[in-house]
């Protein structure tokens, strides 16, 4: 029973890798959509999202029959969870790269504002962020999750000097604040990609070494119980 059990546990992370494959393809399909003006690509990313969209569901009720069927407990019992949420995570990956490619197809209709350098910049760390959340949660590695959790600072960097850049732009001239903003969301939108990587992360290190570090520096020292 427990063997059955373990090989349920890892097609269930083997369909989370492959969730996580197809969120990273559509961000980078609807950044190409942006940088290169194709609008073509816009489609590849639609029918990705479908796709994305039953695998949620998929996991999800495999999960709830293992939940109600098993009764895991303790470890078992955090790890269906974890895959919960995770699964949770990458469906809201896919809806945002979703959303990136709609404001691309807004841009695609005026001229280029600027060229394009910080914004291609955070669509690589975002995919490289969920790239290696999934490693970590396949492996157990609290080490490579807190470099995610850090990876983070970067993408943070790069959404606000984007921002502050087409601040300057809309402030010089009031015919771009509406490439300007679009450009803004696309930003805001791989910022809250890395996030939901960070999630995933967060998680990890939780099963692994049992902290929260939720909402807390991962360098922040950890307060003892008075």
């Amino acid at each position: 029973m427990e063997r059955h059990f373990d090989e349920e546990l890892k097609s269930l992370k083997s369909r989370l890798l492959e969730m996580a494959q197809i969120g990273q393809e559509m961000i980078g399909l609807s950044i190409r959509c942006l940088a290169e003006r194709n609008a073509a690509l816009s489609e590849e990313v639609f029918k990705l999202e479908e796709r994305v969209n039953h695998m949620e569901v998929e996991i999800e009720n495999e999960i709830l029959r293992l939940l109600a069927l098993r009764q895991p407990a303790a470890g078992d019992l955090r790890l269906l969870t974890a895959i919960l949420k995770i699964n949770n995570d990458l469906e809201r990956v896919a809806d945002q790269a979703v959303n990136i490619v709609e404001r691309a197809l807004d841009l695609l209709k005026q001229p280029l504002l600027k060229p394009l350098i910080d914004i291609p910049e955070m669509a690589r760390l975002a995919q490289r962020m969920i790239q290696n959340s999934l490693d970590a949660f396949i492996r157990q590695d609290a080490e490579l999750a807190n470099h995610v959790c850090r990876d983070d600072d970067e993408v943070d960097r790069l959404n606000d000097r984007i921002f502050d850049e087409l601040l300057g732009f809309m402030t010089k001239d009031p015919k771009t604040v509406a490439r300007a903003v679009d450009l803004i969301l696309v930003s805001r939108n791989l910022e809250r990609i890395a996030d939901h990587a960070t999630n995933i992360c967060e998680d990890v290190i939780f099963i692994v070494e049992g902290k929260n570090i939720k909402h807390h520096f991962l360098d922040e020292p950890q307060k003892e119980a008075s």
